[in-house]
């Protein structure tokens, strides 16, 4: 009986042992490199030193004809920054000549509308587009995004959670994953976006593969358009075949 348990035991340590070394060289040492990276860029020193203003990635007056939906993140500041981005939603109406632009943060209400440029920089961190719809497509779901958006369930004072959610990230993700047809996704670096923030901790994705997940700080999702997901503490390594990246923790996809 001593020796069964003392060889459940040493099989308990190695298997300890090497998912603490899966751990080390998949999640923290990227992060710890990336880490350094960000330390020694240029940044501003605080947030009112940093540049707010539009990027110029979207025009002063958009065209009325068509609708459009845009989908940008930008990284965060501070050491944030340095594991995570930011993420919003972009609206253009049909027969309008503006954007709006929507978005949560983290102080005083969450949820906000045209607090900034539609294309802003952010923490002077300039933003891209990770996803773009116009025309009849984008006409017919800015409806659903207006329900959505209108129905987000953690939009009043206090509701925030920096980490792991519900945060800027839950809100975006939230609001994609719950419109049928929408088909985007943010960023592998947006920590935030795996938090279950209609409660569920398992079920199907939808990119079409399986998720689970624990709260926001561990979970896998599988299959589908996805690939391969796992999900540490809010940092995401991975494989997609279909896009052709390797998701690496706090650098985001890499192409191959």
């Amino acid at each position: 009986m001593a020796s069964a348990v003392m060889r459940l035991l040493a099989r308990t340590a190695r298997l300890s042992a090497w998912f603490l070394l899966f751990l080390a060289f998949v999640f923290i040492l990227p992060s710890l490199a990336h880490l350094a990276i960000w330390t020694n860029s240029d940044k501003p020193a605080s947030w009112h030193q940093a540049n707010w203003s539009s990027a110029g990635i979207l025009p002063d007056r958009p065209a009325p004809d068509n609708a459009e939906i845009y989908v940008f993140s930008a990284r965060t500041g501070g050491l944030k920054g340095a594991f995570s981005s930011h993420s919003w939603i972009v609206l253009k109406r049909k027969g309008v000549s503006r954007f709006e632009r929507y978005e949560v943060v983290g102080w005083g209400r969450p949820l906000r509308k045209n607090a900034y440029a539609a294309d802003a920089y952010w923490y002077s961190n300039r933003p891209v587009i990770h996803h773009q719809i116009t025309g009849k497509k984008a006409e017919a779901l800015i409806p659903l995004i207006d329900q959505a958006i209108d129905a987000y369930r953690f939009a009043d004072r206090g509701d925030y959670v920096i980490w792991p959610g519900p945060n800027s990230n839950t809100f975006v993700a939230s609001i994609l994953r719950g419109i049928p047809g929408l088909s985007a996704a943010i960023p592998s670096t947006a920590v935030g976006r795996d938090f279950p923030s209609n409660g569920d901790w398992f079920g199907r994705h939808e990119n079409g593969g399986l998720f689970a997940t624990f709260g926001g700080y561990l979970g896998l999702v599988i299959g589908g358009d996805t690939g391969l997901e796992v999900n540490f503490l809010g940092l995401v390594a991975g494989i997609n075949p279909n896009t052709r990246e390797i998701l690496v923790p706090s650098f985001g996809g890499v192409r191959f």
